[in-house]
Formats: C-alpha cells, sequence, structure tokens
C-alpha cells in the first residue's frame, strides 16, 4: 500500500505523549532518546537487558547474579510461598529467607522464560490467506500456516515459540524462548512490609512497600548460570534521573475502535467488577470464621482486590469526555485518510462497521460468557480441560481448535495439567472453600441463566447447587497430580472411562461449552480480521511511529524519575524508610487495629529501626509508561544497571489501557538501595547481598 502525503501524515497523526509507549525491541524509539535524553543505547546494551529479563507468565523478573538469582515482587510468588506454607508454618506472613543454596524451597509448577530469539513472519502469514476468504476461514488458514512455521522452528532451535500479533494484527511475529522448569525460593520479606498499607494503599502514591522476591533458577538440579544478567548499581537514583523499564506489559487497549472501547466502558468492565464484587464477598464470607480460614484467603481477596482497583480506574478513564473525545477524533482522522486512500477504502473502508456488528454478537453473548463455565471451581476447570485435552486430540490437526493443532503447545497443556493443582492467583483452594465458591457459582449461573437453560441443566440434573457441589469436591481425586497425568496419558479412552465426579460433570458440559466457544471464535475472528485490516490502514498513514498495544510480550519504556501534581500538592518522587514507620506511628503503631492493621509492621522491623539509615529511598515514582503483566519488571540506568524493581502504577494512571497522559501517568518502583539494606540490617542475608552486587 502506498503511504500517504506528508501533509496528509502530520494531519492525521495523532499526538504521541512524551514518554508513551511499551516499545518492542525491533522498534525502539532511539530518535527521541537522542534528541531529549542525549542517549543512543547500541545493541550490545539493548540485548543485555533483554536476555536478563524473564516472563513468569503474568509478571516479570530478571537475572540479577550469575548463578541463576531471580528477582521479581512479592506479590508475583505470593500464590507460590502460599502454597509453600502451612498453619505452622506461614511464609507469607513471616517471610523467608534461605540462610544456603540447600535451604532454597523448590516450587512446584512454575515455568519461567527468556526471549531469545524474534522473526517477523508477517509476509509469509499473509500470503496464505488467498482472497475471497471469509473471515473465519482466513483465521483458519492463519492458524494453519502458523502451526507450520512454529513446528519447523523449534524443530530447528529447540526453543519453545509462541505467536506474536502487534498493531491489532498488523503485523505477526514468532517469538522464541527458553524455558526454566526448576524454581526455588531464595527470599521473601513478610507481607506486612511487602504489601504495606494494604488495598488502602494500592494504586496509590507516595507509597512505602518492600516489594520484592528471590528466586534461583536450576538447570540439571544446579544453579543456571545465565549468559546475561544485571548488575547491581552502586549509584543512587535522584530526581530527573533517566530510567527504562524491561518487562512484559499485560494488555492495553489503546489501538481498539472507539466503538470497542464503548462497550467496554459499558458493558464489559461493569460484568467484571460485579463478578469481582461477588467473589469478594464469598471469600471474605469464608475467611471471617477463624484466624485459619482468614490465612488461606488473604492472597486471593488481595489479588481479587487488585484487579478490581485496576478496572475501576480504567472505567473512570473512559468516562472522561474529553480523553474519550480526543480518541473519537483520533479514529475521525484515520477513517478520513482512509476514505481518500482507493486502496485502503476498499480494504478498510467498512471494517469499523462490521467490528460494530461483531460487538453486537458479543453483547448477546456476554451473560454466557461469564456464567457458562467452571462455576468458580479450580478442579472443575482442571476437569474441563482433562475432557477437552483428550476429545481434540482425536480430532484431525485442522479441524481442532487453534491452540490444541501445535505439538509444542499440547506438550505444555499436558505438563500444566500433569502438574500440581492451581486456583486463583496461582493458588489451590482447600476443599471447603472450593465447595463453597462453587456451590456460590452454581447459584449465580441458575439465577442468571434460568433454570431451563441446558448448561444448568446440564450441570444440576434437577439438584441443588450445594448437593452437587459437596459431592463433586468430595468425590473427586483430581487434586492429585498422578490422577491427573494418567487421564492426560490415557486420552479419550481414560477420560470417557473415568467415574471421577468431576470428569463426569466436565463430560456432561463439554458440548455445550464447545458450541459457546465455536460463536466466540466466530465474534474473534470478526475482530481479528478487520482488526488487522485497520492496522494495516494505520501503517499505511502513520508507518511505525506509534507503538503496538500491550500483549503480554517483552516491551521496554522510558522516563525520569518525576513527581506529578496530585492532592493540591507536587507527590515527593522518592519515599524513605522515615516515612515507612512515621506511617506506621502515624496510625497508632502495633497497639492500634483501626481498619485492620494494614500499617502495622513485623516486631523484627521495630526492634532493627535504629539499624537502618532512615533516608534511605524506599518507593520511587517515574514517568515511564507501564501496567499490568510489568510487575516485577527491573528498571535500569542508562549503564543497563539494575536501579530499581517496578510494582505499581499510581490511581490517576490506571487509564493508562486506554490512554496516557504524561501529566499525572507515574509508576512506582522499589528503589534497589532499599532491598539491598534490608537484606543486610532486618534479614541477616549478607550472603545474598554479597551475591547481588559481587563483594
Amino acid at each position: 500500500m502506498r503511504r500517504l502525503s506528508a501533509l496528509a501524515l502530520i494531519l492525521a497523526l495523532p499526538a504521541l505523549r512524551a514518554e508513551e509507549g511499551m516499545w518492542t525491541f525491533d522498534n525502539l524509539p532511539l530518535r527521541q532518546l537522542k534528541e531529549k535524553y542525549a542517549f543512543e543505547p547500541g545493541q550490545a546494551w539493548i540485548d543485555h537487558v533483554r536476555l536478563s529479563t524473564l516472563t513468569l507468565g503474568g509478571c516479570t523478573g530478571s537475572f540479577v547474579s550469575a548463578d541463576g538469582l531471580v528477582l521479581t515482587n512479592h506479590h508475583c510468588t505470593r500464590g507460590s510461598i502460599a502454597r509453600l506454607s502451612s498453619k505452622d508454618r506461614d511464609l507469607v506472613k513471616n517471610g523467608f529467607v534461605a540462610q544456603s543454596r540447600d535451604q532454597e524451597i523448590k516450587i512446584p509448577g512454575l515455568t519461567y522464560r527468556t526471549l531469545m530469539a524474534m522473526e517477523n513472519v508477517t509476509e509469509r502469514v499473509a500470503k496464505a490467506v488467498k482472497p475471497g476468504l471469509t473471515e473465519k476461514q482466513a483465521a483458519e488458514a492463519r492458524a494453519k500456516e502458523l502451526d507450520a512455521l512454529k513446528a519447523d522452528l523449534e524443530k530447528k532451535t529447540g526453543l519453545t515459540y509462541d505467536v506474536v500479533n502487534l498493531y491489532q494484527g498488523g503485523e505477526t511475529w514468532m517469538y522464541g524462548f527458553k524455558v526454566f522448569k526448576d524454581i526455588r525460593l531464595v527470599a521473601a520479606p513478610e507481607i506486612a512490609v511487602a504489601a504495606f498499607g494494604g488495598d488502602y494503599d494500592n494504586f496509590t502514591y507516595p507509597r512505602h512497600d518492600l516489594d520484592f522476591s528471590m528466586v534461583r533458577v536450576y538447570e540439571n538440579d544446579k544453579p543456571y548460570h545465565p549468559p546475561h544478567h544485571l548488575t547491581w548499581s552502586t549509584e543512587g537514583l535522584k530526581a530527573g534521573d533517566l530510567t527504562f523499564v524491561v518487562g512484559h506489559p499485560g494488555r492495553t487497549s489503546r489501538l481498539q475502535t472507539f466503538a470497542q472501547m464503548k462497550y467496554d466502558r459499558d458493558f464489559g468492565i461493569p460484568a467484571y467488577l460485579r463478578n469481582a464484587d461477588r467473589t469478594r464477598a464469598l471469600l471474605e464470607e469464608y475467611g471471617k470464621q477463624d484466624a485459619e480460614h482468614a490465612r488461606q484467603v488473604q492472597t486471593l481477596i488481595l489479588g481479587v482486590n487488585n484487579g478490581a482497583k485496576a478496572n475501576e480506574g480504567s472505567l473512570m478513564g473512559l468516562k472522561d469526555a474529553a480523553a474519550m473525545k480526543r480518541i473519537e477524533d483520533a479514529e475521525k482522522a484515520l477513517k478520513a485518510a482512509v476514505a481518500k486512500d482507493p486502496k485502503l477504502a476498499v480494504s478498510t473502508g467498512k471494517s469499523w462497521a462490521r467490528v460494530e456488528q461483531a460487538i453486537q454478537l458479543q453483547k448477546a453473548g456476554l451473560k454466557e460468557a461469564q456464567y457458562v463455565g467452571a462455576a468458580r471451581s479450580a478442579t472443575l476447570g482442571q476437569a474441563l480441560a482433562l475432557v477437552r485435552l483428550a476429545e481434540q486430540q482425536e480430532l484431525p490437526v485442522e479441524k481442532r481448535l487453534t491452540e490444541y493443532r501445535s505439538e509444542g503447545g499440547l506438550k505444555t497443556l499436558k505438563a500444566r495439567l500433569s502438574g500440581p493443582a492451581m486456583g486463583m492467583m496461582g493458588q489451590a483452594p482447600s476443599p471447603e472453600l472450593e465447595t463453597l465458591l462453587f456451590t456460590r457459582g452454581l447459584e449465580d449461573a441458575r439465577r442468571e441463566l434460568g433454570p431451563q437453560h441446558p448448561y444448568i441443566v446440564a450441570v444440576l440434573s434437577g439438584k441443588a447447587p450445594a448437593e452437587v457441589a459437596k459431592a463433586a469436591v468430595e468425590g473427586t481425586k483430581l487434586n492429585d497430580p498422578a490422577v491427573r497425568k494418567t487421564l492426560v496419558e490415557g486420552g479419550q479412552k481414560a477420560v470417557a472411562a473415568s467415574a471421577d465426579p468431576m470428569i463426569v460433570l466436565a463430560r456432561k458440559l463439554e458440548p455445550i461449552l464447545l458450541g459457546l466457544r465455536k460463536k466466540q471464535d466466530e465474534v474473534k475472528a470478526i475482530f481479528e480480521e478487520h482488526g488487522a485490516r485497520i492496522a494495516k490502514a494505520r501503517f499505511a498513514v502513520y508507518g511505525k511511529t506509534l507503538p503496538p498495544d500491550a500483549t503480554g510480550t517483552l516491551r521496554i519504556t522510558y522516563g525520569a524519575v518525576a513527581t506529578y501534581p496530585a492532592n493540591g500538592t507536587l507527590q515527593q518522587p522518592f519515599t524513605t524508610w522515615a516515612g515507612l514507620y512515621d506511617r506506621h506511628f502515624g496510625w497508632g503503631g502495633n497497639e492500634a487495629h483501626a481498619f485492620g492493621g494494614e500499617w502495622m509492621l513485623p516486631q523484627r522491623w521495630l526492634d532493627r529501626m535504629g539499624k537502618l539509615d532512615l533516608r534511605t529511598p524506599l518507593n520511587f515514582s517515574h514517568a515511564v509508561d507501564t501496567t499490568g503483566g510489568n510487575s516485577g519488571s527491573p528498571v535500569v540506568n542508562r549503564k543497563g544497571e539494575l536501579v530499581g524493581l517496578l510494582f505499581d502504577g499510581n490511581i490517576e494512571g490506571n487509564a493508562g489501557r486506554y490512554f496516557y497522559d504524561e501529566k499525572v501517568n507515574r509508576s512506582v518502583s522499589v528503589d534497589a538501595r532499599a532491598i539491598l539494606e534490608a537484606l543486610v540490617k532486618v534479614y541477616d542475608a549478607p550472603h545474598l547481598a554479597a551475591e547481588l552486587t559481587g563483594k
């Protein structure tokens, strides 16, 4: 497609705000960095920070020693720490430090990955889509070509490959990863310090959280020696210093159509928040029984609250009339540019209307999408996955659902289903909690779908939700990995013969869920096809001057340590240990229990207060463009050295899913100096400090 004239490009180009953008490693904003900060990273710098970074699946981490030590957030490993805990050994509450390598605790079921290779396959995939295909047929043709590409690359390299769509499908890449499966807990602070202030302080600033944890990657039962790891900086940050965040931002929706954003505002996010409110109420109901019940749901409640607060912020952004007007105007400018180009008008002119038609189908299926499924039962979710895996493997490859077509994908799925039981936030619930969640999930589904809905008829068979949930949870053996492994290896024959009550339920539900999935796939195909057409039109107008939406793939973003206006004043760029103790004592210390004691400190921290330099920076605010999934991302300086650990954003920045506001969007990170000082002066771990600093 030909590019428009320079004048048309200038008129149509949306304003890119200051440090906006989560940039892919193939298209870094080198010119902007050179012009504004007089800094131009070389290829060695770029490769070093990329190869030092890991994706943890929903979070980010980084290698910080030659012996495979990985730094990430406490809240990124909290579910794993909870699984390693018990009533008599609460590692979430009391923290943990391994004093030697043999004390490091293996965490079952974790997989970490490092991005090793990237290949742009856009043109090859485009050639696989012949003229005249429907949206569904085009999606199938692309999927078939990508399956072949994935298999070929994995065979050649030994890496595990993911398909990566950028610019709403405007570009397609294959990303190759080295996979690590032996992960061991090394250090984690007490939750009272890691999540100081609880939900009240979450997504706020100033913050006073020591939100870090350390694990070690092993290979062949020995510490892994990564080719690249970040050096711990000996130079502290100061206000105005340039920082870089390297991580895996989960998902933004800035390149969605205006109609899709309105759907999220009016339907999608409100539905999410209603479910979050309901889930939180159930967990709190369970936790009120006694201290042990409260311990079991503490991490789960924090996770639900975090997601809800983030979505509430996004919803506030979508209700910002001025911001939405800017987004609508930018889309009108793009539509006008498309209309003026004959080729673009043919390929893309009707795409916005087609997306709006798909949104109507999405609205019609919203209630079923919410309530037809595992009904909050983690074990039924596993049973459904086992049944679907067995049935999909029996089909010819071309007739399977997309994720069941590649051998690599099947291998990963089988390993996950054969591993430790996982529930919400990576934490397996107790049978008592699962019975409660399953019962209420079935009750909610019956109320919302009606007693005659095929799903309700199939799952309840005329019985009460409590009766069905109790019998299934008490009778299932799927919490035993060996049982699940037998079903995975036995395939369709083993699954069909199983009398496990969860598998029996899953067999009854699978035809209903498969029918729903196919309807959802048709809607998804429309979004993908026409989202890609709009993206290609945007390419024709703007080129790659705009960064792609975040998709959980590795990105780099940059900006200075910076203040911002809030609450009638300017927020301080750094907080300190002194601020932590001030907030603690300001709430009355450990004698006060108002608001659940969110600002209470462990006794160890009170005993060691005199050893700390209270001027040491604890958290800092910087103008970098990040979102969920960036948690645990390393913050590096111009030298590529680690200076901080990103763990949050401010409440004003939660609208960043849809747009970036340079005046108030800020990310919040733990200062590397605080981590080092806490290890030495509070946790008696000079051996870890020495490993980090090489001293």
